[in-house]
C-alpha cells in the first residue's frame, strides 16, 4: 500500500485525479482570485487541468447543491468549495456559515467524496485579504492528499 507513514504527510501526487471545484460568487473578487490560486495549486501538484471542473454559484449557501450534483456524477476524486462569507450586523453571517458548512460535510460524508472546504468565515475584509492565499492553495493540498488517501483505504 502506498501511503504515508503514522505523522508523515500524505501522497500528494495529482496526476490522474478529477476535481470539481464550485465556487460562491458573492465577495467575487475575493473568491475568483480563490479559484484562480486553487487551480494553479492544483496543476502544480499534477492535475490536468482538462480533469478540473470549476463551476460558480450565486453563495455559500448554493455551494453544497452543485458539490452534491458533482458527488452525484461519481465522476470527480475530490471537490473544493470556495468561498467568503464576511460577518455584517445580523444573525445572517451565523445561518449562512453554519448551513453551508454543514451542507459540504454532509455531501462529503453521504458520499464518501473528499471535500476540502475553503468558505472562509471572517469578521471584515482584512480578515478575509489575509487568508485568500494560503486557504485557497491548502483547499487544492488537502484535495489532493484526501483523494490519494481515500484511494489507498477504499
Amino acid at each position: 500500500m502506498q501511503g504515508a507513514e503514522k505523522g508523515q504527510a500524505g501522497r500528494m501526487d495529482g496526476n490522474d485525479l478529477r476535481v470539481g471545484i464550485v465556487q460562491a460568487r458573492f465577495n467575487d473578487e475575493l473568491t475568483s482570485r480563490m479559484a484562480t490560486l486553487c487551480i494553479d495549486e492544483l496543476v502544480k501538484l499534477g492535475v490536468s487541468a482538462k480533469h478540473i471542473q470549476h463551476v460558480t454559484v450565486p453563495g455559500a449557501l448554493e455551494v453544497p447543491v452543485a458539490l452534491q450534483a458533482m458527488a452525484d456524477s461519481e465522476r470527480f476524486d475530490a471537490l473544493v468549495a470556495l468561498g467568503c462569507i464576511i460577518r455584517g450586523e445580523t444573525y445572517h453571517f451565523e445561518l449562512v456559515s453554519n448551513e453551508s458548512g454543514a451542507g459540504v460535510t454532509r455531501v462529503s460524508l453521504d458520499h464518501h467524496v473528499p471535500i476540502a472546504n475553503a468558505i472562509l468565515t471572517v469578521e471584515n475584509q482584512e480578515q478575509a485579504e489575509a487568508r485568500v492565499e494560503e486557504k485557497s492553495r491548502d483547499a487544492a493540498r488537502v484535495a489532493v492528499e484526501m483523494a490519494n488517501l481515500l484511494d489507498d483505504l477504499l
